[in-house]
């Protein structure tokens, strides 16, 4: 149902209009705008735009917002899932909008098709700008961990984490180095292409918009790694002449600094983002197991953005280039590492005819990740001659892996009659990695390793919506290939081959997905998807060990991709004051890449990387978004997820590593114009494993974090946030040394304004 515009003030129509305006002058005015719901709950974030389109603002927090104009002022008002409205003004004015009707209604998701929330058949979360914005964590990790089901490799913050243990789970399925969850920015995938992980501290937070985040298997549309879900990143775009510093410290040495800048000049826009963040760190090794050679765990980093558009018409034009640098200590002085990102891409969107949409993308990177491998001897030293254990440290191993990447995307997406849409679309991955390596020791060598790797696929999907159900169908074929590997080894005069070389692998892979809607009345819908999905072996994976605390893991040159077959069912309802989403859900995948251990009693431990028979995540999973008071908003929901080795010759029974079986999290955000904004974010976690032989135990924990703002003026904003308020041990992983979370650490901080007033 579109509801009327009402408006509270003076409306003029178009004859009093040009009564009143014949043969005279107005002078610009200044017109107070609140813009609210039918209930009167204010609407953050309404664009207010004049009869040319020229954006003049958003509304804050308060639905409030000052244009300048001349009246009789011609104006457009919209918000997310509300009809856009006219207007005609000559004095303040309260704009109501009334929710758009059903077939206006949608949510952006990253399955590239618009749909309403209660015609998805997938359950689908939104961290907006607000949200982003008001939490209290400073790294986007910690930020999408408000959401639940969302896991890393490790507990541990990407503030002090190894990049090793950087992966992303979705849906109970766990990951490794690799993450089982692909990570996309604007069409463009951002999980690393050698290893797998996400850079989180990548992209300057004040360019991003929102994130959406799709549970489930989505490599019909996505390809490789989309097993437990994709997670989109929505960047900001230039829209007018203003920009935003944001400036922070606290506990623990931690910085976070950033500022964006963008203008606006009829089609064309600019855009420019950066920022520094890091911690001088803590001590990651429990206290009763440390020794002289643990030291702080931290990370400096640097991130930038320039992006270039012409957006006119039905054509928009984009250029955008970004760089990153880290340097992180891993806890003692010889283990380090770092890394230097650039990445590059340019591409369009086209309104063609009868609602046609064509997007392209071209994209590449250049890396050089760098890292500094010792063991840990429990012997005593000179320094340290009454020593019993992590006395001291030696070398064993400088890796320098450069790597190249390229990609293209492109998708064309359009309606044919009445309720049905077609997608089709192609993209193709080519990365090109070396790993430079020094060992020392008794064993010491110098090798050169080259791979090639490549994924090009075509896809379609196809949707219709009648009558209350809608039908989605989609299927990709993907091929495979890894190629043109060689590795050499110095022997003091030349290069020569391994004894082992890098296998040539080909494959070819069809993910099909099914999935049904069907709304009950107006507020019900039932749904029901069944998907398959795969993740290829990254190169780290096939040719590079890692190692993280005292465990060193071996590649594997013969891994194959990791095949996932799973179905999900939901019941959801959405009503003036919220949504509510509940589904049950079964993922099996085979052929997993696993870290098996070989020798648990060598320094340090040895494993493995081996395709296992089958892992299996089961269980059921709850997401709320309520706003039972205007200036009250609650998020959260629970998952159970039953994760277990189901077929194999090892660890058959055992919880997948890195999973819990309960996770639970509960926002709660209050905003006051005199007060300003308090949020309060908990989060449960159950035990788990770090190991697939589910020796090591990591016990449950809660944690509380909270953040509070108040503007000064409309150019000001002073902010504190403390993360574990409650100061609790977390045990972060065993390795087998413990390892804790971080500590409770404050922050406080100022946002300032230019150019745009709040």
């Amino acid at each position: 149902m579109v509801g009327a515009l009402a408006v509270t003030g003076m409306l003029l129509t178009p004859a009093k209009f040009s009564a009143q305006t014949a043969g005279t002058t107005t002078a610009a005015v200044h017109l107070n705008l609140t813009v609210e719901d039918s209930r009167g709950a204010a609407l953050q974030g309404a664009t207010i735009t004049d009869s040319a389109g020229t954006l003049l603002g958003r509304t804050d927090a308060e639905g409030k917002l000052t244009v300048a104009c001349t009246p009789p002022c011609r104006l457009r008002v919209a918000a997310p899932g509300f009809s856009e409205k006219a207007a005609l003004l000559n004095a303040a004015a309260t704009i109501q909008l009334e929710p758009a009707a059903d077939t206006e209604q949608v949510t952006v998701t990253a399955y590239r098709t618009p749909l309403g929330m209660l015609d998805s058949p997938v359950t689908t979360r939104t961290l907006s700008e607000a949200d982003l914005s008001s939490t209290a964590a400073v790294t986007l990790d910690d930020q999408v961990r408000q959401l639940p089901g969302v896991e890393m490799f490790r507990r541990s913050s990407s503030l002090v984490a190894n990049p090793s243990s950087m992966g992303l789970s979705l849906r109970g399925l766990g990951s490794t180095a690799a993450s089982r969850t692909l990570v996309t920015e604007d069409d463009v995938p951002q999980n690393d292409p050698f290893a797998g992980w996400i850079r989180w501290q990548e992209q300057p937070e004040l360019a991003i918009k929102s994130i959406e985040v799709v549970s489930g298997g989505a490599s019909d549309l996505y390809g490789s790694s989309a097993i437990g879900g994709v997670v989109n990143v929505i960047p900001v775009r230039p829209t007018s002449d203003e920009g935003e510093i944001r400036s922070s410290y606290g506990a623990e040495g931690t910085n976070d600094d950033s500022l964006i800048l963008q203008g606006k000049r009829g089609p064309w826009g600019v855009l420019a983002a950066g920022g520094v963040l890091g911690t001088d760190g803590y001590i990651q090794e429990a206290p009763a197991q440390r020794g002289p050679v643990d030291i702080a765990s931290n990370v400096h980093s640097q991130n930038g953005l320039v992006v270039a558009e012409r957006d006119r018409g039905p054509l928009r034009i984009f250029v955008r280039g970004s760089g990153y640098n880290d340097a992180r200590s891993n806890g003692t002085l010889d283990q380090t590492n770092g890394s230097r990102l650039w990445r590059y891409a340019t591409g369009g969107d086209w309104q063609g005819p009868h609602e046609g949409t064509l997007v392209t993308r071209f994209y590449g990177s250049t890396e050089h990740f760098r890292q500094v491998f010792s063991n840990i001897s429990n012997l005593p030293t000179v320094a340290n001659p009454a020593c019993s254990y992590r006395c001291g440290e030696s070398l064993t191993r400088f890796s320098l892996s450069p790597e190249n990447e390229l990609g293209a995307v492109a998708h064309w997406n359009q309606p044919l009659g009445a309720g049905l849409l077609m997608v089709l679309g192609a993209d193709a991955h080519d990365v090109r990695v070396w790993d430079r390596e020094q060992t020392y020791g008794k064993s010491a060598a110098l090798t050169n390793l080259r791979d090639h790797q490549r994924d090009s696929a075509g896809y379609a999907e196809a949707m219709w919506v009648r009558r209350g159900w809608t039908f989605s169908g989609a299927g990709r074929v993907d091929w495979f290939q890894n190629y043109d590997g060689q590795q050499l080894q110095w022997n003091g005069t030349s290069w020569t081959p391994t004894a082992a070389q890098p296998t040539q692998v080909g494959q070819r892979l069809f993910d099909p997905r099914l999935g049904l809607s069907r709304k009950i009345r107006d507020h019900w819908a039932l749904s029901a998807t069944g998907f398959r999905a795969f993740r290829e072996p990254t190169p780290n994976e096939l040719y590079r060990s890692t190692q993280v605390g005292e465990q060193l893991t071996l590649p594997n040159f013969n891994l194959l991709s990791e095949r996932a077959t799973g179905w999900e069912t939901g019941l959801a309802t959405e009503w003036h004051w919220g949504s509510i989403r509940s589904s049950y859900f079964l993922t099996q995948v085979n052929r997993p890449i696993t870290a098996v251990t070989t020798d648990s009693t060598s320094t340090p431990i040895l494993l493995m990387r081996e395709n296992l028979g089958q892992i299996e995540s089961r269980g059921v999973a709850v997401d709320f978004e309520l706003a039972p008071q205007r200036w009250l908003t609650v998020d959260g929901g629970y998952q159970y997820a039953h994760a277990t080795v189901t077929r194999g010759s090892q660890d058959l029974g055992n919880w997948i590593p890195e999973v819990a079986r309960n996770l639970a999290t509960l926002n709660v955000r209050a905003t006051h114009s005199a007060l300003g904004t308090v949020t309060l974010q908990g989060r449960e976690s159950g035990r788990q494993f770090d190991d697939a032989s589910n020796v090591y135990l990591l016990h449950g924990y809660f944690r509380m974090d909270a953040y509070a703002a108040h503007d000064f003026g409309k150019r000001f904003e002073l902010f504190a946030a403390g993360e574990n308020l409650l100061n609790r041990q977390i045990e972060d992983s065993k390795t087998p040394t413990t390892t804790l979370g971080m500590p409770r650490v404050a922050r406080v901080g100022l946002q300032v304004q230019i150019g745009r007033a709040r």
